[in-house]
């Protein structure tokens, strides 16, 4: 299975364009890093890939065939910061379960801590509500993974912690990942291939 954008263009503002002519292929059993400066446009590909904007030129396919945007959408967006992207006013199992419920043994393979579960996003740390995004993100109609700086606010070792349980899980279920960041070093030990956002998004 291969998830690819191509030709995307995009501009927030009719004369000031973000992306151009970007194309890019994420296979379900790698695990692609695109790098790129800070404010260069790769969320903006982010949110086009997974759904979450519509107005640009080009298509996103899966096995040439365009996603149907009514199902649940097979490429799940992980933020960077998982605090903008939870309802303040529902307790954690909530945020949860509005995706799935994932069994006891993921849960623990994550690190996420059964007495998370009634607490309110306010009270957990960035790390603890990025287990949490992950865990979400998981859903079993997922079949990629796009991860967009999603350890950068973490410290090492939680860094380390969330990207081993991910990989190990995408690998073992088939799912593609494109992991987008800036940290070159973070790349270079996750990706099977890195791709560089300036030679593929020709402004």
């Amino acid at each position: 299975m291969n998830l690819s954008a191509n030709n995307i263009s995009f501009a927030y503002k009719k004369n000031k364009q973000i992306l151009n002519d970007i194309s890019i292929d994420i296979p379900d059993n790698k695990v692609i890093g695109l790098m790129g400066d800070s404010g260069s446009g790769k969320s903006t590909l982010c949110k086009i890939i997974t759904g979450y904007l519509q107005n640009y030129t080009g298509t996103v396919t899966i096995d040439n065939t365009i996603i149907d945007t009514k199902d649940y959408y097979p490429a799940q967006l992980i933020f960077q910061h998982p605090e903008k992207t939870m309802n303040p006013k529902w307790k954690m199992h909530k945020v949860l379960s509005e995706s799935w419920n994932p069994p006891q043994e993921l849960m623990d393979i994550f690190g996420l801590k059964k007495n998370w579960l009634n607490r309110w996003p306010n009270e957990l740390s960035g790390g603890e509500l990025q287990r949490f995004s992950i865990l979400r993100a998981l859903n079993p109609k997922t079949k990629f993974i796009i991860a967009d700086e999603i350890s950068t606010m973490l410290d090492a070792v939680t860094q380390v912690q969330i990207w081993e349980a991910l990989l190990n899980y995408c690998k073992e279920n088939k799912i593609g990942i494109l992991a987008v960041s800036h940290d070159k070093n973070l790349l270079e030990v996750i990706s099977d291939d890195i791709i560089l956002f300036n030679d593929i998004n020709k402004i």
